[in-house]
Parts: structure tokens; C-alpha cells; sequence
């Protein structure tokens, strides 16, 4: 794709550094649909393109991206092509991600759950507003966070950490994800701009190639992982999108209740 076929992603430009923005506001930038398609190609294309040495991807709006939709996780329990297309964006959302050379700069302007998390976790810097807020809730809707969450997570925090947070869905305020290094800064929302303004000025005047390699490398073992624990990641998340468990957390949502689980 070229930056201008993009319809739910919008850029802009200063110098070499591109600025990505998930441009849904008005469904908090769910990952879903086109936005869900895009975000498949755009890692790639940052990779292949020569006026880009530096790229920060934030949100419009509120929120940084409020994850799936109700709407999108509802179709997917019912249509097994569409979500083999969607394991399949999804795959290339994380790989892209690893693969893309280009420093990666995640500025969560806002709340960034399940799917949006991962996306901003999986970027190389993370700079959040102290008001935002992370978590992958897959569990709460009874799924399995196999879309990257359960790679990316114990690898950031550890294992006794990341287990307690995807195992309960709960959300980590920022500045408790930076004290953890879930993250790198937790700063006042007035400042964040500026703060990731001059640290994507700093990478872009560096040396460009030592930069770049020393990502590459530094994510090789973050990629041998990644190919280890994908596949089965979302088998056991297709698996359980056919639950009983899911369709009462799709119903509970709709009626606005707490979902009653059974195990099934």
C-alpha cells in the first residue's frame, strides 16, 4: 500500500520522522476491520520506505486504541474464513512489527487494551501520558490473548508479573507500567508531544545503520519466539471464541451485565 491508500491510518511528516496515527476516534481506534488491514501493511511499508528513518504511531482522539470491537469479535465467533484472514493481518501486524529495521516510537496518547496494547508493547520505545492505561482483557470476554499478548508481556515484565495481568485482564495505570518496565516514560499528557518530538529527533540524527542493526539483532531472539508461539497462541484463541464461556461475555456485554461463566 502507499501512505495515501490508507483510509483509518493518517501521517504526517518533520524530516525523516513519520507519525502514524490510528485514526478511528469515534471507536476509540478499535483494531478491527480496516484499521485491523492496514496495520498489517504498515510496518512494512515504514520498512520500505526511503524517507523514513524514524516512525511514531499514536492515536486520534482519547484513547491510544480500546482493542477489539464488539461488533468484529462478535463476527469472528461466527465466520471461520474471516477470522483465518484475521489471524492471518494479525500475524503480519506482529511480525511487522519485529521486522521493521526502523526504530519504533509507541506514543499511547491514551488508553491501549488487548490488541492495542500488544501493537504499542511490541515498538521499540514507549512513551504513554500519565493517564493512559494498559492491559490485554482477552480473558474477560473468555479468550485467549493469542494475538501477541502472551509473547510480548512476560518478556517486558517476567513471568510472575505478565501471568497475573493476562491471567486477570486487569489495566496498569502508566506510570505503574514505566516503575515495572512495562514501558519506558510515563509523563503528564502536556508534555508528551514534546518528550517524543526530541527523543524521534535524537534516533533520526544518529548513525542511521548502527541503529537499525542494533535492533535487528537485539530482536532476534524476540522473533524466534514469536514464530515458537504465534500459531498456537491463536489456535487457542480460535478455540475459544467457540465457547459457551465467550458467547455469555458477548451477551453480558450486549445487556450491559456481568457475564455468569460456567467453564464451557
Amino acid at each position: 500500500m502507499r501512505f495515501e491508500d490508507y483510509k483509518s491510518i493518517s501521517f504526517s511528516r518533520r524530516g525523516k520522522v513519520l507519525t502514524a496515527t490510528l485514526n478511528v476516534p469515534d471507536q476509540l481506534n478499535a483494531i478491527a476491520g480496516a484499521l485491523h488491514t492496514e496495520l498489517a501493511h504498515l510496518f512494512p511499508d515504514v520498512a520500505a520506505d526511503p524517507e523514513t528513518d524514524v516512525l511514531v504511531l499514536t492515536g486520534a482522539g482519547r484513547a491510544f486504541s480500546a482493542g477489539g470491537d464488539l461488533s468484529h469479535i462478535d463476527k469472528m465467533r461466527n465466520d471461520p474464513h474471516g477470522f483465518s484472514e484475521a489471524v492471518r493481518e494479525a500475524k503480519r501486524i506482529v511480525f511487522g512489527a519485529i521486522d521493521c529495521d526502523k526504530p519504533v516510537i509507541a506514543k499511547v496518547n491514551g488508553d491501549a487494551i488487548g490488541l492495542g496494547a500488544t501493537v504499542a508493547l511490541f515498538c521499540d520505545i514507549i512513551f504513554a501520558a500519565d493517564t493512559a492505561r494498559l492491559g490485554d482483557p482477552h480473558v474477560k470476554i473468555g479468550l485467549v490473548a493469542g494475538d501477541g499478548g502472551a509473547i510480548i508481556w512476560p518478556q517486558m515484565i517476567g513471568y510472575a508479573r505478565a501471568k497475573h495481568y493476562l491471567l486477570t485482564g486487569d489495566l496498569v495505570p502508566a506510570p505503574d507500567a514505566a516503575a515495572m518496565g512495562l514501558i519506558n516514560f510515563s509523563l503528564p499528557t502536556e508534555e508528551l508531544d514534546a518528550a517524543v518530538d526530541a527523543y524521534a529527533d535524537r534516533l533520526a540524527a544518529g548513525a542511521t545503520k548502527a541503529i537499525r542493526w542494533s535492533k535487528v539483532t537485539m530482536n532476534i531472539g524476540l522473533k524466534q519466539l514469536a514464530h515458537q508461539m504465534m500459531d498456537a497462541g491463536m489456535a487457542y484463541e480460535a478455540m475459544a471464541s467457540i465457547t459457551a464461556d465467550h458467547g455469555e461475555a458477548i451477551a453480558a456485554m450486549r445487556e450491559r451485565r456481568k457475564p455468569a461463566y460456567t467453564g464451557r
